[in-house]
């Protein structure tokens, strides 16, 4: 059994269920990884604890999981008009999507967490948060490239 696994012999026989949970695992890593580093060098980001940081990379992953299927649902609400106003509405609404996620996830982190996670700076941390955000998203870009690279 342990050989088998050591020589990946059955590479590719995996479900779709267990590429989910490998994906969102690195995910939740990657995540929890940006986090601490920010933690650890920005003053504008302060979390109490590694486990806290831990399940606040849990709560963001799922919360940005549903934010990108609510936008991939009302985009596809505009894409079956070909019309120039659908496509505006579609990139309006699509910004408007992320954004106000990105208030809402705050929100929801403020209240799941209270004072252990605190982002601060410009616009009562949401400058911040938004930042935070980006990189995140970056370096879980980065690794499925790498990972597609390597296919």
């Amino acid at each position: 059994m342990i050989d088998s696994i050591i020589k990946n012999e059955h590479a590719g026989s995996f479900s779709r269920r267990q590429q989910l949970f490998v994906r969102y695992t690195f995910f939740v890593l990657i995540d929890l990884t940006v986090l601490n580093l920010f933690n650890e060098y920005w003053d504008n980001v302060y979390i109490e604890h590694f486990s806290i940081s831990l399940l606040v990379a849990v709560l963001l992953q799922i919360l940005l999981q549903l934010t990108i299927a609510i936008e991939h649902h009302v985009a596809n609400i505009f894409k079956s008009n070909p019309d120039l106003k659908a496509k505006i509405l579609r990139v309006f609404s699509t910004w408007t999507i992320l954004f106000i996620s990105k208030l809402i996830i705050l929100g929801v982190i403020n209240l799941a967490f209270g004072d252990s996670v605190l982002f601060n700076g410009p616009v009562h941390g949401v400058v911040t948060f938004i930042i935070v955000v980006i990189a995140i998203i970056i370096a879980e870009q980065i690794f499925l490239w790498i990972y597609r690279s390597l296919a």
